[in-house]
């Protein structure tokens, strides 16, 4: 492993680039790099659009939103984390005030509700309208065999116009963009999440990443994103490593930490996620058709700042450009960099 000198470094998944710009300025003016990584990712937490993090996010099968995140602090070797709490926007704060304010790494549920009410975090509703018509276009794409839905128009309506059309029916106060975007995730419920990883010239590493969770999921479902040693995993005699995606496959193979003792025993970043990757596909017998439905992107820093993205599938866009990529900030402007893949998907 390199012995270079640490420098300040930010990476995080394609959708952190102002979370790695805010973290770098703290960073810059001392900040310890686990405040850092946690006010970036606020910035995400608290964005109404990403709807895939914090407030704004899509909700369960029940039409309530459920945010899971964790924290780990590389100096002290400390971690916390909350799942399934509701209310709250700011997940990941609450995750520092586990490892900080008790003895305990995780609490989960309506004692996550309560221990972060009891901190002085204030209660909210998590769901926007946007969230909302989502998932009520959601329930509406659900059929019985018969291809019935009580929540549909009824079986003494007229026959059904294309979707968008119908939707505008029920959702007249909805642009045909945002329908268009909810018929999306209905039919395809997206994963997204927010993993953020940092370095500084002292040789300190944090990370910290937090979620929404899988889009109309069973109420109380816990995926990978507040599982030290899956979603986030920091070692900083080491480096870090973090993951989104799908996390029931990242919490099989413990992904956060695996990538890290690859990393530990001599592997390149890029390398130890590829490895990762790979033992998720042996999952599935490297049977490409399966693994075809599943997303999943793991993120390294290394304590020498040499870092990496990876992903089970990437693809070319028509500009020749790869579709997943991951933030990077070392020092200049955010920027997006190509993530290393196991399979590329053909345009």
């Amino acid at each position: 492993m390199s012995a270079a000198t640490p420098r300040n470094i930010v990476i995080s998944s394609a959708n952190g680039l102002r979370a790695c710009s805010k973290a770098m300025d703290m960073l810059r003016s001392g900040a310890d790099t686990l405040d850092a990584v946690i006010a970036g990712v606020n910035i995400i937490e608290l964005d109404p659009k990403d709807h895939s993090v914090g407030y704004g996010g899509l909700p369960n099968e029940e039409g309530v939103v459920e945010l899971d995140a964790c924290v780990m602090h590389g100096p002290t070797r400390r971690c916390g984390s909350v799942a399934s709490i509701r209310n709250i926007k700011t997940p990941s704060l609450v995750a520092k005030a586990v490892m900080e304010q008790t003895d305990h790494i995780m609490i989960v549920g309506d004692g996550a509700l309560k221990f972060a009410r009891e901190m002085g975090f204030e209660e909210t509703s998590l769901l926007t309208d946007e969230s909302r018509i989502a998932w009520l276009v959601w329930k509406r794409s659900l059929r019985d065999p018969a291809g019935h839905n009580n929540w549909g128009p009824g079986l003494d309506s007229p026959p059904a116009k294309a979707p968008i059309a119908e939707l505008k029916q029920f959702f007249p106060e909805a642009t045909e963009d945002t329908l268009a975007w909810a018929w999306s995730v209905a039919v395809h419920p997206p994963k997204g999440t927010i993993n953020c990883l940092a370095l500084n010239t002292r040789g300190e590493m944090s990370g910290t990443t937090t979620t929404s969770g899988l889009a109309w999921k069973i109420a109380g479902r816990v995926g990978d994103s507040p599982l030290i040693g899956a979603g986030c995993y920091v070692d900083q005699d080491v480096g870090a490593a973090g993951s989104t995606g799908r996390g029931e496959e990242n919490i099989r193979i413990a992904g956060g930490h695996t990538i890290v003792e690859n990393m530990r025993h001599g592997m390149p970043p890029k390398e130890a996620c590829l490895d990762a990757l790979k033992r998720v596909a042996r999952n599935f017998d490297s049977d490409r058709n399966r693994l075809a439905a599943i997303d999943i992107n793991f993120y390294a820093l290394r304590r020498d700042g040499e870092h990496a993205g990876a992903t089970l599938w990437n693809s070319r866009r028509p500009d020749g450009t790869w579709s997943k990529t991951y933030s990077v900030n070392d020092g200049g402007e955010s920027r997006l960099e190509p993530c290393v893949y196991l399979y590329e998907k053909k345009a």
